[in-house]
């Protein structure tokens, strides 16, 4: 599976109840979590954002508390080559080009990225807005 920077977020800082499955998956090992070093370096960028250090500090957590999760359960693989399904959104297009690169889910609560899906799915990936329910193998 692929997961997008917001998702990474709602992941291990916000602990959002609509990703705790997902969670579970990635910290069972059930699943693989692919990245790139780039996905790594907009998470620590975001997590720079004023309203995002906020909730860090709000939360009691700092950015690398929430980089170590990402580093402990993401693999982290070669930038994909660029797909055939474009994105409007370029900070977006790193998560739909590994997506289909490796027949991926990709989970994101992105507009944009989920009115991808079908196009997706005719490359082999999936778009998903919401919680694991068994949907993505890689």
């Amino acid at each position: 599976m692929v997961i997008d920077t917001n998702r990474v977020l709602d992941l291990w800082l916000f602990d959002d109840p609509q990703v705790t499955a997902l969670r579970q998956v990635v910290r069972g090992g059930a699943v693989r979590w692919l990245a790139t070093a780039a996905m790594r370096g907009e998470l620590a960028r975001v997590l720079g954002y004023p309203p995002i250090a906020a909730q860090l500090q709000r939360r009691r957590r700092d950015a690398a508390q929430v980089l170590a999760a990402f580093d402990r359960w993401a693999r982290l693989m070669p930038v994909a080559p660029s797909s055939a399904v474009r994105c409007a959104d370029p900070d977006d297009q790193m998560f739909i080009d590994l997506a289909v690169a490796w027949r991926a889910g990709l989970f994101s609560k992105d507009g944009e990225v989920l009115t991808l899906g079908r196009r997706l799915a005719l490359l082999g990936a999936t778009a998903h807005a919401g919680d694991w329910a068994g949907r993505a193998r890689k």
